[in-house]
């Protein structure tokens, strides 16, 4: 983006009165500074974006520990990027300007806050490890998928439930498991997990690491689709990134499309199921095919 650019965009900020500008690229410290200075309104990049809905949504005490250490991991790289414009303050060797004395200290803040929720989020670990040491009669089954493709609303059908349910990106962020009768006394428990996204911020997949541990534990990986999004095959490769960086691609995996009830067609793929979690359809054959791994 050219100055000639920039400058276009702020008359348009101005013409329409926005009080925001969102960026859908992530910002390098001195790409912001110089879009700052021509336009005169925040500038949220995507990573900020997505950290701030991270942020609306947590509602456990892990789920904020998470998205705080993700906050300042982010804000620490930006304090980083800046710090040679900084330091030219210093005016000689052996001296010490003011803007740098701020980012000193800022840096220390973060890194002792970053220390403090790295130690209670390795206690969390810890507590996680206990639990899946502990002995368990019944298969783990585990939700995936990109954001807002139905995971929840499944799992409440399968467990008829009463999991939290909403048509936004990243409702869920803290795992929900239920308990889910599969026929003839069998059960299964059924986790739900945090949506992907294209292209996920590493300092969040680091964050919610502890918890996506979970994922290794699984007996089967459920991938929900979104039948009636005509951009699934996208949203599928980006899971199928980020269970690879988590070290999950030989894990078992069963191909779901939710949401079929909506999908004027329904997509052609080899072994996938198609459900309905608001009607009801195709939550037999999810249960039989599930009993086959599980």
């Amino acid at each position: 983006m050219g100055s000639g650019k920039a400058s276009e965009i702020a008359q348009a900020a101005r013409d329409l009165n926005a009080d925001l500008v969102l960026v859908f690229n992530d910002l390098r410290p001195r790409q912001r500074k110089n879009l700052e200075r021509v336009i005169a309104v925040p500038i949220v990049d995507r990573t900020m974006l997505i950290l701030d809905v991270f942020a609306r949504h947590a509602r456990s005490r892990e789920g904020k520990l998470q998205v705080e250490l993700a906050q300042l991991r982010y804000r620490q790289a930006n304090l980083i990027g800046v710090g040679a414009d900084l330091s030219r303050l210093g005016g000689g060797i052996g001296t010490r300007g003011p803007g740098e004395t701020k980012l000193e200290v800022d840096r220390r803040r973060i890194q002792s806050r970053i220390t403090v929720l790295r130690a209670a989020l390795e206690t969390v670990r810890r507590q996680r490890g206990t639990r899946r040491a502990a002995p368990h009669a019944e298969p783990l089954v585990a939700l995936v998928g990109y954001t807002n493709v139905g995971k929840s609303s499944l799992l409440n059908a399968l467990a008829r439930s009463d999991a939290f349910v909403a048509d936004q990106p990243f409702a869920t962020l803290d795992p929900t498991v239920r308990r889910v009768f599969l026929g003839e006394g069998r059960y299964v428990r059924l986790a739900d997990t945090v949506g992907f996204i294209t292209d996920l911020p590493k300092d969040l997949v680091n964050a919610f690491r502890a918890t996506l541990e979970e994922l290794r534990e699984a007996d089967l990986l459920v991938h929900v689709l979104d039948a009636s999004n005509p951009d699934w095959p996208r949203q599928q490769a980006a899971v199928d990134a980020i269970l690879h960086e988590l070290e999950l691609d030989t894990a078992p995996r069963l191909l779901v499309f939710n949401k079929a009830d909506a999908a004027p067609d329904h997509p052609q793929l080899a072994g996938a199921i198609f459900t309905s979690a608001r009607t009801g359809a195709g939550l037999p054959e999810l249960k039989e095919a599930i009993s086959r791994y599980a």
